[in-house]
């Protein structure tokens, strides 16, 4: 009889050995591997043109954060990526940013939102530009 007393304690702990194991109570957050971010920055950008310089200003809710360019992800703050004629990938810390001595002609430029680990907000703007 004594072996019966005991069958629900094995019970228990076998039930809590598999709810730890399927990891139950946890949910994906900010930070977490497969974790997909909730946090959908603003975006608005301001370009001036003067002669053949165009200083781009981004206005954004997410934190720039430089200190942490090329870190883990922290939700609400990040960098800029910006492309200029389908170029190469312009990494960008700051909210201006000046593109002097453009040659003369029709230009295109794409401002993306990252996080710190360089994956997309999916926040996007492309702005169409002449320099005479």
């Amino acid at each position: 009889m004594r072996r019966l007393s005991f069958l629900p304690l094995v019970a228990c702990g076998l039930l809590l050995i598999a709810l730890t194991a399927c990891g139950a109570g946890q949910e994906a957050g900010p930070g977490k591997v497969g974790a997909k971010t909730a946090y959908k920055p603003k975006l608005d950008v301001k370009l001036d043109v003067e002669g053949r310089k165009a200083t781009v200003t981004v206005n954004t809710d997410m934190a720039i954060s430089p200190e942490h360019y090329g870190q883990a992800r922290h939700d609400g703050e990040g960098h800029i990526h910006m492309y200029l004629d389908d170029g190469e990938k312009i990494a960008v810390k700051e909210r201006t940013t000046a593109f002097p001595d453009l040659a003369p002609g029709k230009h295109t430029l794409k401002v993306s939102l990252h996080n710190n680990d360089h994956t997309p907000y999916d926040v996007t703007r492309t702005l169409e530009f002449e320099i005479e």
